[in-house]
């Protein structure tokens, strides 16, 4: 009786012993899912790149085609950026609500990348070119700076390094692929950017006149191009007055443009107006798309930032002809 209950004895203990190892080992191979979270469609494309093949679960926080200077972060919003393990935002003005939010972590070796940051010397302030039409003056407490940083490509270069070099920080496991998905995927922006010096290089004129808003700076900048436009990138305008629309009329006029443009979200009120005042009156309307309404079914859909910006350059190669 004492030898079966000594080998009943040995068999449970075994049997837990061979339990724990199994269970170390398992909880040793296991590895933890990163959680990223970013703001708009341009970063969650710029990550999604670069997490290709991993398990990383990603999530773009204005999936529904809000305005980014318009957004507010709903409660569930904050709970689970809160819990996050990487949050990518651009940390412009419209991105003031993100320190709150970031008060609330739960995560405290969360890494948060606030892009206008990393881009340092690159960040450009708000410009009011001739004939722009102003906002009310406020007290200012120092510059404005121009927080449409991924309409330009070089911009986009140095961000998905930037990403890339946090992710690999925080998950060596995973370091080569990141690293090769970056490669592989700067690769695609600079090709991108050559042909939009090549195709500026081979263009009738170098002028654009918007009839809206302008969060073009960037692109424009990139590529030595001259504009003109109603309001400024982040303006609340939406009612161009006589003098604006005559000023850009004029300068239709002058650089004989052959179309006139507005952003993708606008009605083409504030063109038609100013197309109604130029002397030939027969001008094209064409739309520029500023990345800031893409919808959680447009990435469904397939839509991309690459192919958006892609499309941006046939756009303006069309617009640069007279």
């Amino acid at each position: 009786m004492k030898k079966c209950m000594a080998t009943a004895l040995c068999v449970v203990l075994l049997c837990a012993l061979l339990c724990g190892c199994t269970s170390t080992n398992q909880n040793q191979n296991e590895t933890k899912t990163l959680s990223i979270i970013t703001t708009i469609f341009p970063l969650y494309d710029w990550t999604q790149n670069i997490v290709s093949g991993t398990d990383a679960q990603l999530r773009m926080l204005l999936d529904t085609g809000v305005d980014l200077h318009s957004f507010q972060p709903t409660v569930q919003d904050i709970v689970d950026i809160s819990d996050c393990d990487v949050f990518i935002y651009v940390g412009g003005e419209s991105d003031k609500w993100v320190q709150d939010a970031l008060k609330e972590k739960n995560n405290q070796n969360m890494v948060v990348i606030d892009l206008m940051e990393v881009l340092a010397d690159n960040v450009k302030e708000e410009e009011l070119v001739e004939g722009m039409q102003g906002e009310e003056e406020e007290e200012e407490e120092g510059p404005e700076y121009d927080e449409h940083i991924w309409l330009s490509l070089k911009n986009a270069a140095i961000c998905s390094q930037a990403i890339c070099d946090k992710l690999c920080t925080l998950d060596p496991e995973h370091k080569d692929i990141y690293t090769k998905n970056t490669t592989f995927y700067l690769a695609k922006i600079n090709q991108l950017d050559a042909e939009y010096e090549e195709m500026v290089k081979s263009a009738n004129t170098k002028t654009l006149v918007f009839g809206d808003r302008f969060p073009f700076r960037y692109l424009t900048d990139d590529y030595g191009l001259t504009y003109f436009a109603a309001f400024i990138g982040c303006s609340a305008e939406s009612e161009a007055s006589f003098d604006t629309v005559v000023f850009l009329a004029n300068k239709v006029d002058e650089n004989a443009l052959r179309y006139i443009l507005k952003i993708e979200s606008s009605d083409g009120s504030i063109a038609k107006t100013i197309k109604e005042n130029t002397k030939l009156k027969n001008q094209g309307i064409l739309s520029l798309d500023s990345l800031q309404s893409v919808t959680a079914k447009d990435v469904q859909k397939g839509v991309t930032y690459l192919g958006a910006m892609s499309d941006n350059k046939k756009i303006l190669e069309k617009a640069l002809q007279n």
